[in-house]
């Protein structure tokens, strides 16, 4: 499946997308025609392969700080150089493992409730953002 367009209503929420099935021929993904179909939706998070954050548009328009590495950069609450905008999985840590998305996900998560909350948060905090693979 290939997603061809993020639907929105009249006060320009997501309300669906629309998708279409997909062949991959001479090295690229073809639609197939007559499948396309459309899916209620209320939430759209991106999930891509990666290469480094994108620094023309939302990076640079909101100024965040890059790492050496030319990742976004955070603190330990997953918080970049900007109050309010947190990051986690490739854009911060580089590219990696989805289970490290995953983790990144819930312990920013944690990191939002407690900025949102006034400093304490419930929600679990898996890991951190300098956790790196154990090497054996």
């Amino acid at each position: 499946m290939s997603t061809t367009e993020v639907l929105g209503d009249e006060d320009g929420q997501v309300r669906g997308l629309s998708l279409s099935e997909v062949v991959f021929e001479d090295g690229r993904f073809v639609p197939v025609e007559g499948s396309e179909r459309e899916i209620p939706a209320q939430l759209v998070l991106l999930a891509m392969g990666f290469i480094g954050p994108e620094r023309e548009g939302v990076v640079d328009q909101l100024g965040v700080e890059l790492d050496e590495r030319g990742n976004i950069r955070r603190d330990h609450s997953y918080m970049s150089s900007v109050p309010g905008v947190f990051v986690a999985g490739d854009a911060g840590r580089g590219q990696s493992l989805i289970v490290w998305a995953i983790a990144e996900g819930r312990a920013a998560a944690h990191g939002v409730d407690a900025y949102l909350s006034g400093g304490r948060s419930a929600l679990p905090r898996p890991i951190d953002p300098t956790d790196r693979p154990v090497s054996v």
